[in-house]
């Protein structure tokens, strides 16, 4: 209990520190409605990653490892670098994929099973609960 109430105080005071130097705008951070929608971003993370979970672990114990591994290059509709970051970690925090770089609107992730070759259903497949969350959340 108290690593838990000596890292609050630490991000705390950290944030009250250095907080100025990445956010422009503070009071978006005071609308109650945007902690619903992490609420929500948050339950859809650990169901997507239970489901990865499950999807790799049926690739690693398969006889034959159904694999096919591919980087993809997906569209972003997130404009703020701070949403850019949380989607490049959710897909990073998520097994079967990785993100790779953020280069001007695109995103290139490392992907276990590129099931298709349409741009719109991968990035769909990929970043499509997260960033609609996201946005809502983050920007």
């Amino acid at each position: 209990m108290t690593n838990l109430i000596a890292g609050a105080v630490a991000a705390l005071i950290t944030s009250l520190l250095f907080g100025r130097y990445f956010y422009t705008k503070l009071f978006k951070f005071l609308q109650p409605v945007r902690y619903f929608w992490l609420i929500i971003y948050i339950l859809i993370l650990i169901w997507e990653c239970i489901k990865a979970n499950i999807d790799v672990a049926y690739r690693v114990l398969h006889p034959a490892m159904p694999i096919k591994p591919g980087i993809v290059k997906v569209k972003l509709n997130l404009q703020s670098d701070f949403a850019r970051a949380m989607l490049a970690n959710s897909i990073t925090m998520t097994p079967g994929t990785i993100t790779v770089d953020i280069i001007d609107d695109f995103i290139y992730v490392h992907w276990i099973y590129v099931s298709s070759e349409n741009p719109e259903e991968y990035s769909r497949k990929i970043t499509g609960r997260f960033e609609k969350y996201i946005k809502k959340t983050f920007e």
